[in-house]
């Protein structure tokens, strides 16, 4: 039966003692860290806003699990993806959100999932997914453990601990998932990303949680918790109903349990249920009313993708040699190019060119509605 603590933290100059005590009421670390284990801790560092606007996972707690993972004697490893579709977009939100400077200082590596490259995965059981492209941070780590944010959420109602490995996907990837049109879809292609991280364990920072127009737009509300499982899913059905939802109807819960992971029914220790609970008021935005069709179809005039620029590319051949997919291809005369139809968006190429030499190029939408035209 899985286990989830509970534990009171009014405000982040308590965030390492509480987490602490919701640790040891599951027995610590030990039994999930291997000295000399590498340790992937995956915030959520949705966009670049500061720690005061609770869209992102405070550096508190990125700090205090990092210290834990030390003395647990593995390697931390704090790593992310942003969910703003531009490059740059995660380095920018590594820097705002604290998390960067808090990860650094408490002894642990940073990685920035745009530029670390990813890797094509199959998916065991897919439900809407057969293969992927996935972070190499994240497969390559020994343990993965999620530190999500307490909020809500316009198209899964609420976010936390399974949804968190969103950010482990190229922006290509996350749009076809969008594509799909439909919640319980979404959580399904969600499902299908947690059955190849297989996380560990998970952490939430709910002293500051989110209500309203989440997960980037709503309000700061006070709720004083953290919450630890070593069962993601466990965490999420906890953490779901204490905030007033029906957790069985979180898409991305659903889409986990139909998988096979977690249970119905975990079981709560530390500060009792009933004590924690409150209600957070729930975000009325969400999926299109279109049908997914429609919205498949008008998703193909959005377009964004990086596009070399012969007068200043040196053919040094960095985009080419780091490009997971293989989308860079070089030309007969030396010159390289960028396949569309292979591209998943990571931007790596842009972010290694040495010349300034990838641009983005956009369709008419795109322009319209990034306010560049």
């Amino acid at each position: 039966m899985s286990k989830v603590s509970i534990v009171r933290c009014p405000d982040y100059s308590d965030t390492k003692k509480a987490i602490a005590e919701a640790l040891d009421l599951l027995g610590g670390l030990e039994d999930i860290i291997n000295p000399g284990d590498c340790v992937l801790l995956k915030p959520n560092i949705l966009a670049a806003t500061a720690p005061e606007a609770a869209a992102t996972t405070h550096p508190a707690v990125v700090a205090a699990m990092c210290e834990f993972v030390l003395e647990a004697g593995g390697k931390p490893i704090v790593g992310d993806g942003a969910g703003i579709s531009h490059p740059g977009a995660t380095a920018k939100a590594l820097k705002a959100s604290g998390i960067e400077e808090a990860a650094r200082k408490a002894g642990a590596k940073v990685v920035n999932f745009e530029t670390a490259g990813f890797t094509k995965v199959k998916v065991p059981d897919p439900l809407q997914f057969r293969e992927l492209y996935l972070a190499k941070p994240v497969l390559e780590a020994d343990v993965v453990i999620s530190l999500p944010k307490l909020k809500t959420h316009e198209l899964t109602y609420y976010t936390g601990a399974v949804k968190n490995f969103f950010g482990a996907l190229p922006l290509n990837y996350r749009k076809k998932a969008h594509y799909l049109g439909k919640r319980e879809l979404f959580g399904e292609a969600v499902a299908d990303i947690y059955s190849v991280i297989r996380p560990r364990f998970a952490v939430m920072d709910g002293v500051m949680g989110m209500e309203g127009k989440g997960p980037s737009h709503g309000d700061p509300i006070n709720s004083g918790l953290i919450l630890a499982s070593p069962d993601c899913v466990a965490l999420d059905i906890v953490a779901a109903e204490l905030i007033g939802f029906d957790p069985l109807k979180i898409p991305t819960t659903a889409g986990a349990l139909k998988k096979g992971f977690g249970n119905h029914c975990p079981v709560v220790v530390g500060t009792p249920f009933k004590e924690a609970r409150m209600k957070f008021k729930p975000s009325h935005g969400g999926i299109s009313t279109a049908p997914p069709v429609l919205t498949r179809h008008l998703g193909k005039f959005f377009t964004i993708h990086p596009k070399i620029n012969q007068r200043k590319c040196t053919r040094c051949g960095a985009c080419y040699l780091n490009c997971s997919p293989h989308a860079v291809e070089q030309a007969e005369d030396g010159s390289f190019r960028i396949n569309p139809e292979k591209c998943i968006l990571c931007y790596c190429c842009r972010e290694l060119c040495p010349n300034n030499a990838v641009e983005m190029k956009k369709s008419f939408l795109a322009k319209l509605l990034t306010s560049d035209f």
